[in-house]
């Protein structure tokens, strides 16, 4: 793919020997005839990013982009509102054991160390497993396995620019004046209320010790004490009546039938397993 154009903030320098450590998964992939550098791969996320600044670079234009009305929060609980959705083919592997898969991503305008984030649904339409400590990727393609390799290096330097970007926005965030201390904060004695500490949730009411088994006091439950004592009495009775259905130990635990609940592995049964 020579005449693939590139999207790689940073210098694209490749990484040396494998050693122990704690970088994230970053890749490099061909997203809608663009080789894009600085993707992370993350497993906990439950939808696809495209960062706003990579979007733009790639030039296809807010009329490729669907209305969404969906928000995406943040570690720290912050809302993010996307500018909108994009389906576009994205194709990881090597020439020769290619795969291409067409994917939704969000766009999202904020500031971020990576161009892309590739999450839960990525993995899944790959069928692809990863690994953080060898930092790859593999999923099954009609050629067999193929696997991408991540890149140690530009992991850290993504890591290192995520700090830096995360020390502006405390510095814009911080109001005029404030001493170098206050980054991100009010000054003291102006909105106290809310940079005071917020109380700890408690329960809506005081909950009563009821009895499972009538006469054993180490098998009990709880029920509201604002309840009717009519609704009580029928919960109470409801509840011993089905004693059986409470497990108190391990040994309790007799299984579930299958027709009601079952677990499987979500693998291809046509690929061979290989130690």
């Amino acid at each position: 793919m020579e005449d693939t154009p590139l999207i790689q903030f940073g210098r694209d320098e490749r990484s040396g020997p494998q050693t122990i450590h704690n970088d994230a998964l970053v890749i490099m992939a061909v997203l809608a005839n663009y080789e894009v550098g600085r993707i992370f791969i993350d497993s906990g996320s439950s939808a696809d990013i495209l960062f706003g600044e990579a979007y733009d670079q790639m030039q296809l234009g807010d009329v490729s982009l669907e209305k969404v009305n969906t928000s995406l929060y943040g570690f720290a609980g912050e809302v993010v509102h996307p500018r909108g959705m994009v389906s576009l083919p994205l194709t990881m592997g090597r020439e020769t054991a290619q795969k291409t898969c067409l994917l939704k991503f969000l766009v999202v305008d904020v500031p971020s160390a990576y161009n892309v984030i590739l999450g839960r649904p990525t993995l899944n339409t790959f069928q692809a497993v990863i690994c953080t400590y060898h930092m790859k990727i593999k999923f099954a393609t009609p050629r067999g396995v193929e696997e991408v390799q991540g890149d140690p290096l530009q992991s850290r330097r993504c890591y290192v620019d995520a700090i830096h970007k995360g020390q502006k926005r405390n510095e814009d965030d911080a109001p005029d004046g404030a001493p170098p201390d206050k980054k991100g904060k009010a000054p003291e004695g102006e909105n106290s209320k809310e940079t005071e500490t917020p109380a700890k949730v408690q329960p809506a009411e005081e909950l009563l010790n009821i009895e499972i088994i009538p006469g054993n006091p180490d098998k009990t439950t709880r029920i509201g004490s604002h309840l009717g004592e009519e609704a009580k009495k029928e919960i109470t009775l409801c509840l011993q009546r089905n004693a059986d259905i409470f497990a108190w130990t391990p040994q309790d635990l007799e299984g579930i039938d299958p027709q009601v609940i079952a677990h499987h592995l979500n693998i291809d049964p046509n690929c061979k397993p290989v130690k």
